[in-house]
Formats: C-alpha cells, structure tokens, sequence
C-alpha cells in the first residue's frame, strides 16, 4: 500500500476520535464514529487474506447495523425532547441507544461478532480493535449512563463477565481468547457504570495498559496459537515471563495490576449493598482465571518434544522496545501506586 495512503488512516482513526470525544450533539459524535469504522476496515484488510476480508465484511456489518439503530434513537430522542445534546434529558430512547453503544464494544448479548472479527485479523489490528477502538462508544456510554436502567446495566455487565469467562475456556487460540477477555473486562466496566462512572473510566484506562502490553509482547514473540506460546522460551526468555505475568494480571491476580480496578469495584458494589451480585461476579470471574492460568501452565511449565536446536533470538541483537518496555513494567507494578492515582 502506498505510505501516504497507509497513513491516512491512522490519521482518519485518530480525527475521528476526537470528533466523538468533543462533540455534545448526537449527529456529530455519530460522524466520529462512522469516520472510525470507515478508517479501520482499509487497516484490517491490509493485507489481502479471505480470512481478512471476511472479518471486515463482519465487522463493517454489525458497526453499521449499530450505527443505524443509533442514528434512529438520536432522531426519536431529538423528537421526543426538541434537543441534539448528548446529555439530554431521560427518555424513551435510551435503551435502544444503550443497545446500540453495547453492539459497537461488543457487550453480551451482542458480543458474536467480536471473537470472530478479532480471530481472522493481524494481532496489530486486534490491539487497535481491543482498545482505540473502544474509546468513543465508551465515552458515549459513560455520558449516558445517568439516564440508563440500573438493572439493565447491572445484569448485562454480570452476564458478560460470565460469557467472557465461559466461552474462552475451550480456545486454543490467543486473539479468540483476547476477544472473550475483552468481553469479560467491559463487563465489569458496565457493572459499575451506573454507580461510579469514574471508577469504570478507570478501569478501562488499566485495561487498555494491560491488553496493549499483552498483545505487543505476542507481536514480539510472533505467536497466536498455544502450540506456538508454548515454544516461545527459546525465542525471549526474558519476555516470555513477563508475558505470563501480565496475562496473570489481566487475570486480576495481586500484587499485580489487574488488582487493582477488581478490587476498587467489588469495594464500591459492597458500598452500595449488593452483596449477592458482587459474590455472583467474583464467581463467574473465576472462569476467566482458568484460562489465564491454562495459559501461563502452557508457557512455563510445558516443554515442546520439537524444540529447535538453531540460536534463539535472544542470543543475538535486537532493537529495544521502548513501548513494550514501559507498557509491561506498567501492567505488572501499578498496584501499590492505587491511593497516588485515585488522588489524581
């Protein structure tokens, strides 16, 4: 592809962004979005594999059948209320709009296309899905949040986190397993939205630092099957261990950083005398922590009968990544940092 043109589309994703991000009217931030959708197909579709076109036929399927059904509710809630602002006052629409916003992340029950997607794509492209991506439906959904249902919230945040941890216990490969982690993460975003909306701010912020390291240490490694993770001691030691320890992380283990937005949650729904449902969460979170250790048993504590004889790479030189450096040192030791951030 020609450079210029390549970067156009890193440029268009980031413009689009900010268009959602600063807008107050509806018709603007549904711009955003669509200049997002449109910035990223070129991307996933970069390199001409079937797999690749058809993970951009589905993903550009379900974002404009979200974009339609958001479009519509925009059009109902500026009829019913004689307003375009986003922070609008409560009306019939916001269901419908909420719906929408939870296909454009990939919340359950609206959560199908995601894996798949994720699966046929670049493992570059599936950090961008995982996290940029994410940024302006999350920032609509916090701005909404208000006029939402609490029980709508609440019991589609406790059924993500059970789907995200059930269906990725079966995966053997890496980018599926991602995907469900992603969903079980906005789960428990969704789960605290309508009672801190700043905590669920936060935790997206932890997830993004976690899942950006998790994905550029498999770029390094060039692995997206467990066969290949297997296998990767002889390639980098070194980041091979820390890879385990930051999927343990995004596993929620201490005195590692996922900690630290699971527990500030938990301690805000006991806040609120939920007790059943934040027992009902940490049990379904259970499920994603087996396939996050299954993964780290494959990694430290399985030996291939076809290891290869020829000099590992880390025997020779190689360029430092200064961004997988600092993203890896941030997912593994933010913890004791929590009283500093939340004063911030």
């Amino acid at each position: 592809m020609n450079p210029p043109a390549l970067m156009m589309f890193p440029i268009s994703l980031i413009i689009g962004t900010i268009t959602t991000l600063l807008s107050h009217h509806w018709l603007l931030a549904w711009i955003g979005l669509e200049i997002n959708t449109l910035a990223v197909l070129p991307i996933m579709t970069k390199t001409p594999h079937p797999r690749a076109i058809e993970a951009a036929t589905k993903y550009f399927l379900t974002q404009t059948t979200a974009s339609a059904l958001m479009l519509f509710s925009c059009l109902m809630s500026a009829m019913q209320t004689g307003e375009w602002d986003i922070n609008n006052p409560p009306n019939l629409m916001m269901n419908p709009m909420f719906l929408a916003i939870m296909m454009k992340l990939g919340l359950v029950p609206l959560h199908f296309w995601l894996p798949e997607v994720l699966q046929g794509t670049s493992l570059l492209t599936g950090l961008i899905l995982s996290t940029w991506q994410k940024i302006p439906p999350l920032t609509l959904l916090l701005q909404i949040s208000p006029n939402t249902s609490s029980n709508l919230t609440v019991i589609i945040g406790l059924i993500s986190i059970l789907i995200g941890g059930w269906s990725g216990v079966g995966q053997t490969q890496i980018r599926k397993i991602m995907a469900f982690s992603s969903i079980g993460h906005l789960g428990w975003m969704t789960l605290i939205l309508k009672f801190n909306p700043q905590l669920s701010l936060f935790t997206f912020i932890m997830y993004t630092i976690m899942t950006t390291a998790t994905f550029l240490s498999l770029i390094v490694l060039s692995t997206t099957k467990m066969s290949q993770i297997s296998t990767s001691w002889t390639k980098n030691p070194a980041l091979t261990t820390t890879t385990m320890l930051t999927l343990l992380s995004l596993a929620g283990l201490p005195p590692l950083t996922g900690f630290q937005p699971k527990l500030l949650i938990i301690l805000e729904l006991i806040k609120q005398n939920m007790i059943i449902i934040t027992a009902m969460a940490m049990l379904a979170s259970l499920l994603a922590l087996f396939f996050y250790l299954r993964l780290t048993y494959i990694i430290t504590l399985t030996l291939s009968p076809n290891t290869h004889n020829s000099t590992a790479t880390w025997r020779t030189s190689t360029k430092p990544q200064l961004m997988l450096a600092t993203t890896n040192t941030m997912a593994l030791t933010l913890l004791p940092l929590t009283p500093t951030i939340l004063l911030v």
